[in-house]
C-alpha cells in the first residue's frame, strides 16, 4: 500500500470486527508522518476488575494495546495483522477512566512490523506500555 489510511478507513476497518468493536475504540489523532495513531477506549462494566469497581481488568487493557498497535501498521499495510510477538508492562490501575492509546510504528518491514503502545488515563498519567510484532 503506498497511500496511508485516513481516520475514516480506520475506524471503518475497527467495526468490521465484532471483537474490536465490542472494544470501543475511536481514533482521536492519526499523524501518518510521524507513524502515530492515537485511539480512545472508553470503560465499560463488561472490561471490570470486579463489579461495581470501575477498575480495568488486564486483559482488556491487554487486548486494546494489541488492537492499536497493529492499526498504527494498518494505517499503512492496508489489513489486518496477525501477532508474532506481544508484551505488556502496567505501572498502576486504570480506575473510572477511558484509556487514551497512542501507538508508535517502530518498525515497517518487508515481513515483519513493531508497534509501541502507551496507554494513559484521561488525565494524562501513564497507565501501561505495550509493544508487539506482528507478520506483514
Amino acid at each position: 500500500m503506498t497511500t496511508p489510511l485516513d481516520q475514516s478507513q480506520i475506524e471503518a476497518m475497527l467495526k468490521q470486527s465484532p471483537f474490536i468493536s465490542f472494544l470501543g475504540l475511536t481514533v482521536t489523532a492519526l499523524d501518518a508522518g510521524k507513524q502515530e495513531l492515537v485511539m480512545r477506549a472508553p470503560m465499560r462494566p463488561e472490561f471490570e476488575r470486579e463489579p461495581g469497581t470501575r477498575q480495568w481488568h488486564g486483559g482488556p487493557i491487554a487486548s486494546i494495546i494489541d488492537t492499536v498497535g497493529d492499526y498504527a501498521l494498518v494505517m499503512f499495510v492496508g489489513r489486518g495483522l496477525p501477532t508474532i510477538n506481544f508484551r505488556v508492562d502496567f505501572f498502576r490501575p486504570a480506575i473510572d477512566t477511558g484509556l487514551v492509546c497512542t501507538g508508535r510504528v517502530r518498525r515497517l518491514g518487508r515481513t515483519v512490523g513493531v508497534a509501541d503502545v502507551d496507554v494513559h488515563d484521561e488525565k494524562g498519567a501513564l497507565l501501561a506500555i505495550g509493544r508487539a510484532t506482528y507478520a506483514i
